[in-house]
């Protein structure tokens, strides 16, 4: 069986339809059997997704509207509209909003599932209960961090409550 090809969103029409004041996520890929992830992302002026490091995959970051900076080892890197970056897995940045607030599109690889391993390398459902881990799920869109000890949300720029 092949797979159809369509429009999933048009984005000019996502942003005039999120309230003004909406931040993080305001569309995501979600088809079944995709190989992609995608996110939609709106940072209000002066927002910030806090310095991170994606060990995993590489993100590709499309800005499509406003401006700012993304925080990288040795400086910074200034954005405006039709930037197009390469975060490739390890690098470590942040990404601050400018006056104008930024709203961007990433696209990377579905991320692999989450292992939750017990000590000793058993995994979780040979026997036991797994550990709670919804203080690492964020409020605003829903992602699981893998940092055990998030601080932002590395999809939507979401600060995790302080523990």
């Amino acid at each position: 069986m092949n797979a159809t090809p369509r429009v999933l969103a048009l984005l000019d029409d996502v942003l005039a339809s999120a309230a003004p004041d909406r931040r993080g996520a305001l569309w995501q890929l979600a088809e079944a059997g995709r190989e992609l992830d995608a996110n939609l992302v709106r940072l209000p002026a002066g927002a910030e997704v806090g310095e991170h490091q994606e060990d995993v995959l590489d993100v590709l970051l499309v800005v499509l509207e406003g401006g700012g900076f993304v925080r990288v080892a040795g400086g910074e890197l200034a954005v405006g509209p039709r930037s197009v970056l390469w975060l490739p897995r390890t690098s470590r940045r942040a990404l601050v909003a400018g006056a104008e607030g930024l709203v961007y599109l990433t696209v990377h690889r579905r991320r692999p599932g989450l292992a939750i391993k017990a000590p000793g390398g058993q995994s979780a459902d040979e026997g036991g209960e797994g550990p709670c881990m919804l203080d690492r799920v964020c409020a605003e869109c829903g992602r699981l961090s893998e940092d055990p000890a998030p601080v932002f949300c590395s999809r939507c720029g979401e600060r995790f409550p302080e523990r």
